[in-house]
């Protein structure tokens, strides 16, 4: 027994060792895959990286919203959105890239990675700052209520029971839950809105004051302003919630262009008025 013994621990021991050699590589490779995910994971969580990286960013917008953005008669993307995320991506030294998509979805088409930011005249609310991260505002706007030129209201006090019509998530439903519409009809853009609202499907429509400034006086429509606007909204760049460096970024750049007053020539030339500052 102890002879045989003796014979086979020597023949063992080189494959033993050969085992651990294997073993102890198969090991490090391990640690140097986790290296290469960690390092993969830090570049994603990098959104300055990532869009630098790429060499482009996209702003995803409704593209039913003129002034700030809108397909014009060459059925090209156009508007004060449009000329500030051009202006944001020179800035940053990166192409545009646009997307256009259904108000109703533009947060979770975010969220899921389907674009890099939202540049399209969103209001950075308590509400959506849960879930997403917002610049510094580009812009301040309020709500502001539209009715037919040939209605009879004189208040918007008058509105209640009555049909009023607005975009689809956006915060102008929870106006027209305090002024007690009996019928919140709900629609796909503001180019809807303001044609529904023309032809007498609604009684009035919530929409971004500027927007209703600028739909009552093309001579498109027959519509009015009813009395001031019902609040103000600070309007912003939201981005995913760990695009912290990337958010830091467009903080610095949209600053620069508040300060240098690129921001308020942008203002004029689509909207004839100033409308960056509070």
């Amino acid at each position: 027994m102890r002879s045989d013994i003796r014979f086979r621990y020597p023949v063992g021991l080189p494959a033993l060792r050969a085992l651990a050699v294997l073993l102890l590589l198969t090991g490090l490779a391990a640690l140097a895959g986790c290296s290469t995910s960690d390092e993969r994971e830090a570049e994603k969580a990098d959104g300055l990286a990532r869009v630098q990286q790429a060499g482009e960013i996209s702003f995803a917008m409704s593209g039913g919203y003129p002034p700030f953005n809108f397909y014009n008669d060459k059925n090209e993307l156009a508007g004060f959105d449009v000329d500030v995320c051009r202006e944001v991506a020179k800035r940053l030294g990166v192409d545009f890239k646009p997307v256009t998509t259904e108000w109703s979805g533009i947060i979770e088409g975010l969220r899921s990675g389907a674009y890099d930011g939202i540049l399209g005249s969103m209001a950075a609310t308590a509400e959506r700052a849960e879930v997403v991260d917002f610049t510094v505002p580009y812009y301040y706007s309020g709500a502001q209520v539209l009715v037919r030129k040939d209605a009879p209201y004189k208040s918007v006090d008058e509105l209640k029971g009555k049909v009023v019509g607005l975009v689809t998530g956006t915060t102008f439903e929870n106006d027209a839950k305090s002024l007690g519409a009996g019928d919140i009809r709900l629609y796909k853009d503001d180019t809807q809105t303001l044609t529904e609202l023309d032809n007498g499907v609604v009684d009035a429509v919530i929409t971004d004051r500027v927007v209703g400034a600028t739909a009552a006086g093309s001579g498109k429509f027959a519509i009015r302003p009813l009395g001031t606007p019902l609040r103000s909204e600070n309007i912003a760049v939201a981005l995913r919630k760990d695009d912290d460096t990337l958010r830091d970024k467009l903080d610095a750049i949209l600053t620069a262009m508040h300060d240098d007053g690129t921001l308020a020539a942008i203002s004029r030339k689509w909207l004839g008025t100033d409308i960056t500052g509070k």
